[in-house]
């Protein structure tokens, strides 16, 4: 089924895909795309296999800054709408990337970005839209990442400094942590491409592993162990104003924590047979997904209830040791994360600044290299210290910027190329419009969240 392409195309989309192999080049000709859209960020060797393209996948959707929050989502849904919202979630997303890994050379041509594959099916509007869209997931998953990383690195430094202030400043600044992480992410910012990452994504899907694990066993382990059983509620409290907000806001996490905006650009490092290839990187990367952020949603949820943090591990009281590596796990893992998110931003400017006949390595591309890293660098690590509010901006990163190119664009996608029949396309358009106006509800609650948070704290506040 996801497989249909137009009829009338295949001679000749055939045919350009032979001129396509006879033309010698550095750059993979199929990252032009119909906008001109060359991109020098991709030089590509297309050498991975499906277990790489399912660890890109992995590292990609499943941060620490994903698996933290469920359990808080959780706390304001409720046991059945929480396990429904979630099951569903990632059974849509995993059909959505299988849907959007089937239009690879619809048209003969390899479009190895989102903008460019959606610019080849609806012009320069899908071409601006997926830009648009892009960005916005891109920019805020990264600010909101840098938000964790920070708060990880801070809260092990407490955890060894006991004379702090269990709620008051301690030592180093939140913001200094944020800024330290910058420097170190400016630095891996240097290496050109998605493919050069490979060996550190395959690092950070085992430390998603170790972090999903670690906070299942801390759960039970603190459920049991610290926490006064006759305390723990399940009941979603607050007024009715207050728990819409929240529900609203829950939906936005749940959203975010399937977030995935350049599953083009991974399928561009794939050899073979690229489509057979990236089902299988995708089945695996959901499977591991969807059923570790059950775990972890369900467990935290039981061991706290709805007093759960909005980031479980600050829940956790004992032991030390565990709660030290599990702050370690989170922080590498998210070193990888942020590298993969950083990319489109940077393409699209490489896309102007590069020279894309010139060598990956030359003078002028390592120059523009910097500068455009440095830039991006700097702004997000200032917004970051500024407004450290990192549940506000997973609900809303979650549902403006990943509900629309995870859940929506690739059906609108695949239902354009080639002829579906009714019940398929009846399915589909009801599951754009149903995570729209999902997209609309946790934007709403997110930004309230925002509101809130910003008439409470002062701007770069030292929050724990």
């Amino acid at each position: 089924m996801a497989d249909t392409k137009l009829n009338k195309t295949q001679h000749d989309d055939s045919a350009h895909g032979q001129a396509m192999e006879k033309r010698p080049s550095k750059v993979e000709e199929g990252v032009i795309g119909k906008h001109g859209s060359t991109s020098p960020l991709i030089e590509l060797t297309h050498n991975d296999k499906w277990y790489h393209a399912g660890g890109h996948i992995t590292t990609i959707i499943a941060t620490p800054a994903a698996y933290a929050p469920l359990p808080f989502a959780f706390a304001h849904l409720g046991w059945e709408a929480g396990v429904i919202f979630l099951l569903l979630a990632g059974l849509v997303t995993w059909y959505t990337s299988l849907l959007l890994s089937s239009l690879d050379r619809h048209d003969g041509k390899r479009h190895v970005r989102y903008c460019d594959l959606a610019g080849s099916i609806y012009g320069k509007s899908g071409y601006w839209a997926v830009i648009f869209f892009q960005q916005v997931a891109s920019i805020g998953n990264n600010l909101t990442i840098q938000i964790v990383a920070g708060q990880c690195m801070k809260a092990m430094y407490r955890q060894y400094h006991p004379e702090c202030d269990p709620t008051g400043p301690c030592g180093i600044s939140l913001q200094a942590w944020i800024a330290i992480f910058g420097a170190t992410q400016l630095i891996i910012s240097q290496l050109p491409d998605i493919s050069s990452l490979k060996e550190i994504n395959l690092v950070c899907t085992f430390c998603t592993v170790c972090f999903a694990v670690g906070c299942v066993a801390m759960s039970v382990y603190n459920g049991y162990d610290q926490v006064d059983r006759t305390t723990i509620t399940y009941s979603v409290e607050g007024e009715a104003k207050t728990k819409i907000f929240n529900i609203m806001f829950a939906l936005g996490i749940i959203a975010f924590a399937f977030g995935d905006t350049i599953l083009p650009e991974v399928q561009a490092t794939v050899g073979g047979n690229a489509k057979k290839e990236m089902y299988k990187g995708v089945s695996c990367g959901y499977s591991i997904l969807l059923s570790s952020y059950m775990i972890v949603a369900i467990a935290g949820y039981w061991a706290y209830g709805f007093d759960v943090s909005s980031f479980v591990v600050f829940s956790f009281t004992a032991p030390t040791g565990m709660i030290t590596a599990l702050f370690i796990f989170a922080i590498l893992q998210i070193v990888g994360c942020y590298q993969i998110y950083c990319r489109p931003t940077f393409g699209f400017a490489y896309n102007y600044l590069l020279r894309k006949h010139e060598h990956v390595w030359s003078f002028h591309n390592i120059l523009m290299r910097a500068i455009v890293t440095t830039v991006y660098m700097a702004i997000i690590t200032l917004i970051a210290a500024m407004i450290p509010f990192f549940g506000d901006f997973v609900a809303f990163v979650g549902a403006i910027g990943f509900t629309p190119m995870d859940f929506i664009l690739p059906i609108i996608l695949w239902q354009k190329v080639g002829k579906h029949s009714l019940i398929v396309s009846l399915a589909n358009w009801a599951i754009v419009i149903f995570y729209s106006l999902i997209a609309i509800i946790g934007a709403i609650g997110s930004v309230q969240a925002i509101v809130a948070d910003v008439a409470n704290y002062s701007i770069f506040a030292d929050l724990f």
